[in-house]
This record gives structure tokens, C-alpha cells and sequence, in this order.
């Protein structure tokens, strides 16, 4: 059974730190690409950043380059999604996406989806 679980959103203050998480089932973790999205209300769904579960290669939006770092943990099944220097405009709900394209950004190209994490960013 495909699953996706997200954890570790929050509320934060403008400059701190979260680490998202996300549990997926055994088949779905094994298939491709994963990768984080959020929507803030009233917008268009984003991709913020994706890895290669195959090979560990990443990709970042240019809006959370630098900030932002993917990793994976094949033993646990678990991709994650360190926040860093967290800004009010990275206010949205995060979502973790599995079985997609690597490197890209279109939600369509992700077939398999979690119910999502909210994350809060106060100035």
C-alpha cells in the first residue's frame, strides 16, 4: 500500500529552523524521485526541492537554494527537509511527493502524494 507521511511542521519565528520529515512505504520509497512542495493559501502548489532516491542527487528552487537541504535515509524509509534561515514567505503547507520526475517542479509529475504538513513563519 502506497503511504506517505509528513511530520515536523510547526510555528516559528522569522530566521529559525525546522526539519520536515516523511515516512513513505517500502515500494513507494524505492521508486525514483521524492520531493517536497508546499501551497500557501491562495497559490499555485510549488516544488521546493527533490532527490533521486536512487543516487542521492538534489534539486532546489531557486527561492530556497541555500536555505533549504534535502536528504534521504534509505534504512528508515524517510526523506527529510531541513529548513533553515526560515522566512514569512516560506509560510505554506508542505507536502511530500513520491514516484516523479527528478528536477521537476510540475505536481503533475509526481504520482503519489501525503496529506501534508503545516508550517508557520512569523516576522
Amino acid at each position: 500500500q502506497v503511504q506517505l507521511v509528513e511530520s515536523g511542521g510547526g510555528s516559528v519565528q522569522a530566521g529559525g529552523s525546522l526539519r520536515l520529515s516523511c515516512a513513505a512505504s517500502r515500494y513507494t520509497y524505492s521508486s525514483n524521485c521524492m520531493g517536497w512542495f508546499r501551497q500557501a493559501p491562495g497559490k499555485e502548489r510549488e516544488g521546493v526541492a527533490g532527490i533521486y532516491i536512487g543516487g542521492g542527487s538534489t534539486y532546489y528552487a531557486d527561492s530556497v537554494k541555500g536555505r533549504f537541504t534535502i536528504s534521504q535515509d534509505n534504512a528508515k524509509n524517510t526523506v527529510y527537509l531541513q529548513m533553515n534561515s526560515l522566512k514569512p514567505e516560506d509560510t505554506a503547507m508542505y507536502y511530500c511527493a513520491a514516484d516523479g520526475t527528478c528536477g521537476s517542479w510540475y505536481p503533475g509529475s509526481y504520482n503519489y502524494w501525503g496529506q501534508g504538513t503545516q508550517v508557520t513563519v512569523s516576522s
